[in-house]
């Protein structure tokens, strides 16, 4: 089986490029290497993989290729390519959004068109549901993103059904819950804190650190994207989570004791675009996909010291 998977070097399409070729597919990786962040560690998620004979990469663009060339030699598609960042969607980089998180996504689809691909995952995120009013949210809340990339990542999840209704294009949506782990971008919380805990550096709080995210661990976002590529999922939408919700205080606690460091805080203004919680209904996906989180977040930021310490 061959398997399509853009954004291969990042910190998801990566792992996810392992898993599938150590169940047998045959996986070709797209990566631009945006200088979103540095371009050596995205290399480094790659590195072994490209050793690989099994592993295929296009480095380019999305939108300056003949997608349709390379879909149609495809059996699965797994759309991960994304402007990422709630902070930096702000301002005049917006059209960077616009275009890599909507008409990318447009072209793509486009491109599957016809294709008799297996499935097309495309990957969203919980930025979509905004300051929901309901905890755990389920998939039936109406979105209400509160940042313009919120906006981006739910109008390809639009495109995504358009394209399965009017195309019979087997599109999955799944909606990511603050994923962490090894590779997380250093943009992320998780790395940014336990990077300055190593350091002895002082950790900026934005807000008052009571504000809650449901955590996911990579390895349980890629069972879920796995899950969903089955066939059984076609135009349905999911929430992939981590089954818990905890505080940004309460898990810098965890960090706390697992790496015996006492952290030095610093608290800043909280900005609008930062949705206030984040809590993931995963019913959905447990009963149509057997999609169950397994890894705690104590246990999965003890990888992730020990991975960071390596």
């Amino acid at each position: 089986m061959k398997a399509l998977v853009t954004g291969a070097a990042g910190f998801i399409g990566s792992s996810l490029c392992e898993a599938l070729i150590e169940k047998g597919f045959k996986v070709t990786g797209i990566d631009c290497f945006s200088p979103y962040y540095s371009t050596e560690l995205k290399r480094n998620n790659i590195s072994i993989l490209q050793e690989n004979p099994e592993f295929d990469l296009i480095e380019e663009e999305l939108g300056n290729l003949d997608l349709r060339y390379i879909v149609e030699k495809m059996d699965y598609v797994f759309h991960l390519a994304a402007q990422p960042g709630v902070r930096k969607s702000i301002g005049k980089d917006f059209s960077n959004y616009a275009y890599h998180n909507i008409v990318v996504t447009q072209k793509l689809l486009d491109a599957c068109i016809d294709i008799p691909v297996k499935s097309f995952v495309y990957s969203s995120s919980s930025s979509i549901y905004g300051n929901a009013l309901k905890f755990p949210t389920d998939e039936n809340t109406i979105p209400a993103p509160v940042s313009p990339y919120g906006i981006t990542k739910l109008a390809g999840e639009h495109l995504a059904m358009v394209y399965h209704k009017a195309f019979k294009i087997p599109s999955v949506v799944l909606r990511f819950f603050t994923v962490y782990g090894k590779r997380q971008r250093p943009d992320m919380a998780f790395k940014i804190i336990i990077d300055k805990m190593k350091k002895g550096e002082s950790i900026e709080i934005y807000g008052d650190g009571n504000q809650t995210r449901d955590f996911t661990y990579i390895d349980d976002v890629v069972s879920g994207i796995l899950a969903a590529s089955s066939g059984n999922a076609s135009g349905e939408i999911f929430n992939i989570g981590g089954g818990s919700r905890y505080s940004l205080l309460g898990a810098i606690e965890i960090i706390r004791k697992v790496s015996g460091i006492d952290p030095k805080l610093v608290y800043k203004n909280g900005l609008e675009i930062d949705a206030k919680d984040t809590s993931a209904d995963i019913t959905k996906a447990f009963n149509i996909l057997g999609y169950k989180p397994r890894t705690t977040l104590k246990d999965g930021l003890q990888k992730m010291w020990n991975d960071l310490n390596c």
